[in-house]
């Protein structure tokens, strides 16, 4: 690849994480109420699409609700263990120490975002959901790894 679009490609992905740790920053900023009504109101969304495919099935709206939350978390930081491990590797850090750097980065701003949290209305930290967003880092790394993996095997094939 030429230099300069190596360097855009790089400025683009540090721009993406960016992005990704506002929105993850942003979420965690409103306060409780304003938190649970977006989330609730979600939730309702697909209970009503799970409800039109399977009209039997009773959920529950506050377990599908926390639910939810608890999986929004680990989605959150699936993405951003992916952005963080691309952007570690374009730095040149490969291996296994390239993960270890991604998923210290994703706990290190878990425990940051829950330390955030004790300072917002209504919200307050949890260690339980530094461990599902260290878990979402760590699949997002695997995730990385395998795609990485199909996506090399695929053009050492062509």
């Amino acid at each position: 690849m030429h230099k300069n679009k190596k360097q855009i490609s790089f400025q683009i992905a540090w721009l993406v994480i960016l992005f990704w740790v506002i929105l993850i920053f942003s979420l965690s900023a409103q306060p409780v109420r304003k938190s649970d009504k977006l989330s609730k109101k979600v939730t309702v969304n697909i209970i009503k699409m799970i409800e039109k495919v399977a009209p039997q099935v009773e959920m529950d709206l506050q377990r599908t609700n926390h639910l939810l939350r608890k999986k929004a978390h680990f989605f959150l930081y699936l993405v951003l263990g992916m952005l963080v491990l691309n952007i570690i590797r374009k730095s040149g850090v490969k291996g296994c120490k390239g993960i270890f750097i991604t998923l210290l980065i994703c706990i290190v701003y878990a425990i940051s975002d829950e330390i955030h949290q004790l300072f917002v209305p209504g919200r307050g930290a949890q260690v339980m959901d530094v461990f599902i967003d260290s878990g979402g880092a760590f699949a997002g790394i695997i995730l990385y790894q395998i795609i990485r993996f199909l996506f090399l095997s695929r053009r050492k094939k062509v």
